[in-house]
Formats: structure tokens, sequence, C-alpha cells
């Protein structure tokens, strides 16, 4: 059985990275095509309501759910791209070094516990809709209230991908940068 050096450690590090760079991405770029999707289906179920006189409420809560995934699936694209809401008056001013620090802590701190807590406090909900396979209460509705219900455990797995992919990237250039003092 071969052993792997403390040198060839570091370099699967950007592998990681990499992949986690590439599911968030693929998830990012895959739901934002559900806007593209909500707007036609939108538009399908005004169409229909004006000139059919018909209404559905599968149609209606379609988009509903799409909002949801595009949101929530959504989140990590969004953070990967520097997108999220983010108060950097003193940021944007501080050297590579003392952003990696900031990002770094607050992934620590804040995001990382964060979609832990969500993730936590959500499984029993979800597993309670999927132990009953919950269904829509409107008539003509979705069967698949327990798959929108799934989506905020899928947000806080893919958030925290994504937010661990952010500490690794802090966390390199820290050693860059203890490197070169």
């Amino acid at each position: 059985m071969a052993s792997s050096s403390p040198a060839e450690k570091p370099a699967l590090i950007p592998v990681y990275l990499r992949w986690l760079d590439q599911f968030t991405e693929w998830t990012g770029r895959g739901v934002a095509w559900l806007t593209l999707v909500m707007v036609v289906v939108t538009c399908l179920v005004v169409i229909v309501r004006r000139f059919l006189g018909l209404g559905s409420a599968g149609l209606q809560e379609s988009v509903v759910y799409m909002h949801a995934a595009v949101f929530l699936l959504g989140a990590g694209f969004a953070l990967k791209h520097a997108e999220q809401v983010r108060v950097d008056i003193f940021y944007r001013k501080m050297s590579a070094r003392g952003r990696a620090w900031v990002d770094a802590l607050g992934s620590l701190v804040f995001s990382m516990p964060l979609c832990v807590f969500v993730a936590a406090i959500s499984w029993r909900y979800v597993r309670s809709s999927w132990l009953i396979a919950e269904v829509s209460t409107d008539a003509g509705g979705l069967p698949l209230v327990y798959g929108l219900k799934s989506l905020i455990v899928l947000f806080a797995v893919s958030l925290f991908l994504a937010v661990l992919a952010e500490l690794i990237r802090a966390v390199l250039v820290l050693l860059q940068a203890h490197t070169h003092d």
C-alpha cells in the first residue's frame, strides 16, 4: 500500500477546490434556466386564464417551486461569484490577506454554522413530509410538497459546499501570503 507524502497532500487541495467550484457552477447555471421556464409558465398561466377562462393550481404552484429552487439552490452560485449581500465599506479597501481573513472567519463563524443549523433544524420537517408523501392542499395542486421542502436541506448542503470552497480559497491566500513573509 503506497502512502502519500506530506508534499502530495497539498496538491489535492486544488483538485477538491475545483470539484467544489464545478459543483456550485453546475448547480447555479442549472437553476438559472428555471427563470426562463418560470417566465414561460407564468405567461401560459395568464394566457390560459385570460383567454380560455381556465385556471391551473398545478401550473401556478410549479412557478412557486421553481422560484424556491432558483433562490435556494442558487445561493452558493451567488456566493461563488461574490453576488451576495456584503457590507464592503472596509472589505474592498483591505489587502488580499485582510480579505482572506474576513472570508475565512466569516465562513467558520457565520456561514458554516448557519448551514449546519438550517440542515439540522429542517431535517425532521422535511423527513416527516417525505414519510407522509405530502401533497398540495389545493385541488389540482402538485403532489410534490415533500420535494419542495427538500430544497431547504439541499440549500444548506449546496451552500455549505460553496462556503467550504471559499474557506479553502481564503486559507490558500493566507498560506501563500505567509510563505512570502
